[in-house]
């Protein structure tokens, strides 16, 4: 059996941090805009185990969140507040996920979730 735990909220402040220090200027210029302060949303399939995962972003009908299960940062959908609609098992850093926002932005990214390379 795992004996994983969640992370806490000094460990996503953590990787927020570095990942700031990894950003392009038009990425934080981005993350400066859809941030949050990070906050533990309910989902349904996996979030259960943690209590929840921590979204640091929310931008339209997205928001942006880590999976500590998988130890990556992820996009879903949402429509009621609390609650991730989508479970995505991403393994992204946070500039990656960021730049995927932001390429949409431009028009040079399909929207939806993650998709086979």
């Amino acid at each position: 059996m795992s004996s994983w735990t969640p992370i806490s909220e000094e460990e996503i402040w953590d990787l927020i941090n570095r990942a700031w220090a990894e950003m392009t200027l038009p990425q934080r210029r981005l993350w400066e805009i859809i941030k949050i302060n990070p906050v533990k949303w309910h989902e349904n399939s996996y979030g259960l185990m943690g209590g929840g995962f921590w979204v640091v972003g929310i931008c339209g009908s997205t928001v942006i969140w880590y999976n500590d299960i998988e130890d990556g940062f992820n996009r879903s959908a949402w429509s009621t507040a609390g609650t991730i609609d989508q479970y995505w098992c991403n393994q992204d850093q946070l500039q990656w996920t960021i730049q995927y926002v932001l390429d949409q932005w431009r028009g040079d990214a399909s929207p939806g979730g993650p998709r086979e390379v």
